[in-house]
């Protein structure tokens, strides 16, 4: 066997990779044993006599395949749980979420007419008392009571 140490060294200063990222062709090392400078061991790597191997990491594979399994429900179960519940899912921010959208909505019905200010604040107290679970059930709540001037729009 011959020793290309050297020209391994300065073949990875050229090609910008650690030493374990060169290949040297095991048939031709008489060859690249002989070039002495970086002009000859650049030429060895444009002949294709000396190559830059192939980066291998993590495969992300099966972290993609988890991944769409979460997403689908799977995987969510008390033994894969670590936080609470509220770190799992801040309950504030679900708050937060919930009463805005249905302050906004109140706020639409009422400047669109389909409620009246007395309602309007009647249906905001029981929001804020957390009456509804969501847009939705305030929606039906609305049209089931009958606490409106026009037909609420049927979309939420």
């Amino acid at each position: 066997m011959v020793n290309v140490r050297s020209q391994r060294r300065i073949a990875a200063k050229l090609i910008g990779r650690g030493r374990n990222g060169v290949w040297i062709d095991p048939e031709v090392s008489f060859k690249v044993a002989q070039a002495v400078t970086r002009e000859d061991v650049g030429k060895l790597i444009h002949d294709g006599l000396i190559k830059q191997r192939r980066i291998i990491g993590t495969s992300r594979g099966r972290a993609r395949a988890q991944k769409f399994k979460r997403a689908r429900g799977q995987r969510r179960g008390p033994g894969s749980r670590k936080g609470t519940a509220n770190a799992r899912t801040n309950t504030k921010v679900v708050w937060m979420n919930k009463i805005r959208a249905q302050r906004k909505y109140l706020k639409s019905l009422r400047e669109e007419g389909y409620i009246t200010s007395t309602t309007y604040r009647a249906l905001y107290i029981k929001a804020k008392g957390n009456y509804f679970r969501s847009v939705r059930f305030l929606g039906n709540y609305i049209r089931e009571s009958g606490e409106s001037l026009k037909r609420i729009p049927e979309g939420r």
